[in-house]
């Protein structure tokens, strides 16, 4: 096997849904890996199989348990990741959960409320505090060093659920972290940018296919299908390769024209 070479990435909520398409993209371009995801190991083998491949031609890949809203796994994963790689080049903080029940608003419980946010905000909030942190480490050691920070959001942070009132509020917000983010870390050579995906086949969409498959029919979309994980992933690759150059903190939409406005 050859050295393992090329950048590092670590990806949150990265061994299932548009995680898992990140990261065959990124695989597929020469990253090293690092999957973080609330499953044990062994119900993670059947992921790693997927980059067996990836791995002979010397990408590494490992997998991170730990849930972002924790504090010590945040700061575990993290130092797991500098231990086996040393580096990091880009954070991709895509873990996240739906809202519980998806109940209307007039029944939303605090418990649930405060989940989604500590998953879908908080834990992404103070996970790239830590991963920021190490990139201005390697920006001050290396001038040459350039990072990248994406949050994926949801084409649910601008459209209204009223049965999902806390993952739209959690996607809402996730914006002005970008933003906040972006102007913090420019001067360390961070770029830092939101991929906002619309309807995408995944484990949390599982649930309602039928539902958005009346919606896509009925011209929901511009685009008449369903977005796929591997369509986030080449935009999060692109993002990474440093292709939107002198474009921090801006938000690129993959929902096959969900949010254009039409009469």
């Amino acid at each position: 096997m050859n050295q393992p070479i090329g950048p590092v990435a670590l990806i949150t909520g990265g061994t299932r849904g548009i995680g898992l398409g990140i990261a065959r993209s990124l695989a597929a371009e020469g990253w090293r890996l690092a999957l973080g995801g609330l499953r044990a190991l062994e119900e993670v083998a059947a992921v790693a199989d997927v980059f067996g491949a990836f791995e002979a031609e010397g990408v590494e890949v490992c997998y991170c348990r730990g849930d972002v809203a924790d504090a010590k796994d945040r700061s575990r994963i993290v130092e797991e990741v500098r231990e086996r790689f040393g580096a990091l080049q880009l954070l991709v903080n895509n873990a996240g959960i739906t809202s519980p029940g998806r109940r209307d608003i007039l029944d939303a419980e605090e418990d649930d409320f405060d989940r989604v946010l500590d998953v879908n905000l908080k834990g992404p909030f103070f996970l790239t505090q830590l991963c920021a942190r190490w990139m201005i480490q390697q920006h001050d050691a290396d001038p040459g060093f350039q990072g990248t920070i994406v949050n994926i959001s949801s084409v649910s942070g601008e459209v209204v659920s009223i049965h999902r009132g806390d993952y739209c509020l959690s996607k809402s917000a996730t914006r002005m972290a970008t933003r906040l983010w972006a102007v913090r870390m420019a001067p360390h050579a961070v770029s830092v940018y939101e991929v906002q995906p619309g309807i995408i086949h995944s484990d949390m969409t599982e649930g309602v296919t039928e539902k958005y498959d009346r919606l896509i029919a009925d011209g929901l979309t511009v685009e008449p299908r369903w977005g796929e994980p591997e369509d986030v992933g080449r935009a999060v690759a692109m993002l990474a390769r440093g292709d939107l150059s002198y474009a921090t903190g801006q938000v690129l939409t993959i929902d096959g024209g969900l949010l254009i406005r039409r009469l």
